[in-house]
């Protein structure tokens, strides 16, 4: 990993890299930049790009004129991005050496953008380290692999393997059927050790080919680099190998859906587990931890199902949670504890779709914890069994009605800009209206001849 700007040249220079792609992370959670020789990219340290790259919906589409107008300057300038040395990544399926550099945004005083979903997550972090804190994370990320399909209106299918057959039914943590895909995982993981991503385990999960990738714990911000970078890396592996990998977060009906589950803790400044008290029993600050997600994660339910496929994920029945509720190695709530000794004492949140913006996930759920450390919010009593009957601490059930919780949440304005607030809103809404107005195949198969 380079620290500086000169120690990035440096290592562009012993690699020969050619060419290195520029990128930021939008709302969506899509990279988006510039490609660039990368003599110039020395040359300039940065690129400029449309303030308005950040208010795309995944459409590609903007939002509401008066909203756009009154968020960005309407003569549509350009925002300064510079790159973080730190997250320089390798890209291995590349034909030419390349690098992927990721930038942070700024306007022209040198403020950070308050529309970046990583400046948002770098704003949550300061919160923690002006209190002597470091929170540590360990993501797990959930996707499918499905066959190559040129018609969105057909459903995924299942990819044939090795075998030359196409896996059905249930095949948790079946080492044979995650065997089916060896040489698509030995190039992911050859591309992502190349990388330098923090990959643990390869765990087949309950769907039919779905998969689940488990990162090692560490500094929430490298993490969320990683993420958007494995993301891209996952696809290009399946692609090499004909076949498509999506984390959309409800993409088979029937199956399960896939999550980016979040284990979280919290350092002081000696490197102790502030969750755990000296004789190894949970401390009030880990209770207030788990109090403040239990509030705030329903106030920013779109931080964590960001599309309205999100919320086919939480419908009734799933293997999905669908509240808020805590529990000791309890899989049906939607805050987990692990059990762990007092140093790795942490706490699963269960809730975030393999479909959230990383940084913008992290971040929040982070934030929901430290609102709570903060305000000494105590939690509910912890479940035992089975939890998805429960009703006190249900989620909304809907992206319009989940927008409308979260812009209704003025606890929030003093973590997050009212800015941010107001763009994020603005783009899933759009987002919203755009699938509003697609009719679908079930509309077309129940009420073409019925009604």
């Amino acid at each position: 990993m380079t620290t500086s700007f000169d120690q990035l040249t440096s290592w562009l220079k012993e690699r020969k890299i050619t060419e290195v792609e520029c990128l930021i992370c939008d709302l969506t959670g899509i990279a988006r930049g510039k490609i660039s020789p990368t003599s110039k990219f020395i040359v300039e340290q940065g690129m400029r790009l449309p303030e308005s790259v950040l208010l795309q919906t995944v459409t590609g589409d903007s939002v509401e004129p008066d909203i756009y107008y009154r968020l960005l300057d309407p003569a549509d300038i350009d925002m300064f991005c510079r790159p973080d040395p730190s997250a320089v990544f390798l890209v291995p399926w590349a034909i030419e050496p390349t690098a992927q550099v990721i930038h942070d945004t700024y306007d022209k005083q040198g403020n950070p953008i308050e529309l970046s979903p990583r400046n948002i997550l770098k704003k949550v972090l300061k919160l923690y380290a002006d209190r002597g804190w470091q929170p540590i994370v360990a993501p797990e990320m959930e996707f499918y692999l499905t066959k190559r399909c040129e018609d969105p209106d057909l459903p995924f299918q299942a990819p044939i393997g090795r075998s030359g057959r196409q896996e059905t039914g249930r095949q948790s943590f079946s080492i044979d059927a995650a065997n089916e895909f060896d040489p698509l995982f030995e190039d992911m993981y050859d591309w992502c050790e190349a990388q330098g991503l923090d990959l643990d385990t390869l765990i087949h999960e309950e769907g039919t080919a779905q998969m689940e990738i488990n990162f090692r714990h560490g500094d929430a911000l490298h993490l969320a680099d990683q993420i958007l970078v494995f993301k891209r890396t996952m696809r290009e592996a399946a692609l090499k190998h004909n076949v498509a990998a999506t984390f959309m977060a409800k993409p088979m009906t029937g199956e399960p859906g896939s999550a980016m589950h979040l284990h979280q803790s919290v350092m002081d400044q000696d490197g102790r587990n502030i969750f755990s008290n000296p004789d190894g029993s949970m401390s009030e600050l880990f209770l207030q931890h788990v109090g403040g997600l239990q509030k705030y994660i329903p106030e920013l339910l779109p931080l964590f199902a960001p599309n309205v496929n999100s919320f086919r994920r939480f419908q009734p029945g799933t293997s999905a949670p669908v509240n808020v509720e805590w529990g000791e190695e309890n899989r049906t709530v939607g805050l987990r504890v692990p059990e762990s000794d007092p140093q790795n004492r942490r706490v699963e949140n269960r809730l975030p779709g393999a479909d959230a913006n990383p940084y913008l996930a992290i971040a929040a759920s982070l934030l929901c914890g430290y609102i709570g450390m903060v305000e000494g919010l105590e939690p509910s009593p912890p479940v035992k069994g089975r939890s998805h009957e429960r009703r006190n601490l249900r989620l909304p059930l809907s992206l319009h009605a989940a927008l409308e919780r979260m812009e209704s949440c003025r606890d929030l304005e003093a973590y997050l800009s009212p800015r941010f607030i107001a763009g994020y809103i603005a783009v899933k809404r759009a987002e919203q209206e755009n699938y509003n107005r697609i009719i679908s195949s079930w509309e077309r198969e129940f009420l073409m001849l019925s009604v």
